[in-house]
């Protein structure tokens, strides 16, 4: 059982003293006399995470503030005050000396006290035509969007790695997997820019989520708009979005942005996944594909030999959290009838922690990517081996002997048999061995069984060729300048 810290026994049965009442209960006002119980504000309170957001709340706050001064709703003077006033509470918070209180329950309250304590009555009007409700909403929104700028430009920096590590590799040849067994040559840059592609495709899914949250639920009050003359249009231009939302409900109802940008951040944490396995085996000694230096390996405490991955397997791990927070809210969401619940509450943490993480995560993919380098004379090797050319084998029976692929393939797994008896490759097989299968085969076949001939062929768009991969390179390194 969790221990709750200071409990106060029997809230609910006796009042409290006015005073600390309207104190504990300055979002409520006048209908509750006694406070909450020590375990409702240990429930019902998420200053201890919510605190994240207070920039983007005094922004909004700003803003809010100069509509109703403009469209003379509160003062001028009242409008200066409140300026001011969170102004100096932002530098309060910066400086890390704002007293945060869970008995304000949130950020939102948190800084409307101290506001109220600062500049007075000018204060208490800030929240005119605004709810807690819309407030939040608007700040959830304004968090995601500057996340997403901030993940952005980290996966432009880590595409950008690639594509600069692609170009020094363009011809380095590597053996390429299906199902983890050598299937055919590719090349390390090859490679690496397939990876290129995948992130481009997160940008473009995050950027799709920063367009549709781009709408400002402020004003939407708490769920049916309010009979003050407030202008919805200036408080989203002046927050930088695209326009207000248009249903008041579906304002303060709705978190679908924040189920997308978890979905984008998820697949994205998954693609880095991916990378980071890779990581893992080409570093394993009996891969030797690559070399990672210190800074981003870790030794052992008791084997002094070991070269450890962390950094790699940290980060093949951060989708189990990511994909969890897009799972949780999910939850959450599914079965909320319209509008506003308190189980909305539990939206923040899991989009807090997942754009931490996949921030860390692009961190450290972009620091590995620029720290490794290929053992190149290790991939030459490996990149013939298992018959890998033997999809080649069988294109050059088709092109040259003009056999059906069927027979072609046929011919070629004899052939792959016949070498495999012997224990050499393709190419170390004799004139006569493949002309005892395949009577027509000259010796123009060993120009296509080297690993080197084999990647050069691949010249189709998006190939594997080196000259294609060079191109390709270049135009990313250029694009992401």
């Amino acid at each position: 059982m969790i221990e709750i810290s200071s409990p106060v026994p029997d809230d609910h049965a006796k009042p409290q003293n006015p005073a600390n009442a309207a104190q504990a209960n300055a979002a409520w006002g006048g209908r509750y006399a006694a406070g909450p119980s020590a375990i409702m504000q240990a429930i019902n309170a998420s200053i201890g995470f919510d605190r994240k957001m207070w920039r983007q709340d005094i922004k909004g706050s700003l803003a809010h503030a100069a509509m109703l001064a403009h469209v003379g709703i509160i003062s001028a003077e009242d409008e200066a005050a409140i300026r001011d006033g969170l102004e100096a509470i932002g530098q309060e918070i910066e400086a890390g000396e704002f007293p945060f209180s869970e008995a304000l329950e949130d950020i939102h309250m948190n800084i409307e006290a101290r506001l109220t304590e600062r500049i007075g009555e000018a204060g208490k009007r800030l929240h005119t035509g605004r709810s807690r409700n819309d407030q939040v909403a608007l700040d959830v929104r304004l968090w995601t969007r500057d996340a997403i700028d901030g993940l952005d430009a980290q996966i432009a920096d880590v595409m950008r790695a690639l594509a600069e590590k692609a170009a020094e590799h363009a011809g380095t040849v590597m053996p390429g997997f299906t199902h983890l067994q050598p299937a055919q040559p590719t090349t390390f840059g090859h490679h690496l820019l397939a990876y290129v592609e995948m992130l481009s495709r997160d940008r473009g899914r995050l950027a799709d989520c920063r367009r549709r949250l781009n709408e400002s639920p402020l004003g939407a009050a708490a769920l049916c708009g309010t009979g003050f003359p407030i202008d919805r249009h200036m408080t989203a231009a002046t927050l930088g979005f695209d326009g207000p939302t248009r249903n008041s409900l579906d304002s303060v109802a709705s978190r679908d942005f924040a189920l997308e940008f978890l979905s984008a951040a998820a697949i994205c944490a998954t693609h880095l996944s991916r990378f980071a396995e890779e990581v893992v085996i080409w570093t394993n000694p009996y891969f030797n594909f690559i070399k990672l230096s210190d800074a981003f390996t870790t030794g052992s405490s008791i084997m002094p030999q070991k070269r450890n991955p962390d950094a790699a397997e940290l980060v093949r791990a951060k989708p189990g959290r990511i994909t969890g927070a897009l799972v949780g809210l999910l939850t959450v969401m599914k079965g909320l009838p319209l509008t506003y619940g308190k189980d909305m509450q539990e939206d923040k943490e899991g989009i807090f922690d997942a754009a931490e993480n996949l921030a860390l995560a692009l961190a450290a993919t972009a620091g590995m990517v620029r720290d490794m380098e290929p053992v190149v004379g290790r991939l030459a090797d490996a990149a013939g081996a298992g018959f890998s050319t033997a999809t080649d084998l069988a294109d050059w029976l088709v092109r040259e002997l003009k056999l059906p692929f069927r027979d072609a393939h046929h011919v070629t797994g004899r052939l792959v048999a016949k070498a495999e008896s012997l224990k050499v490759d393709l190419s170390g097989l004799t004139i006569g061995e493949m002309q005892a299968v395949e009577p027509r085969i000259t010796e123009a076949v060993f120009n296509v069984l080297s690993v080197a001939a084999s990647v050069r062929s691949r010249t189709s768009f998006g190939g594997t060729a080196p000259a294609n991969v060079a191109a390709m390179a270049r135009e990313w390194v250029e694009k992401l300048a």
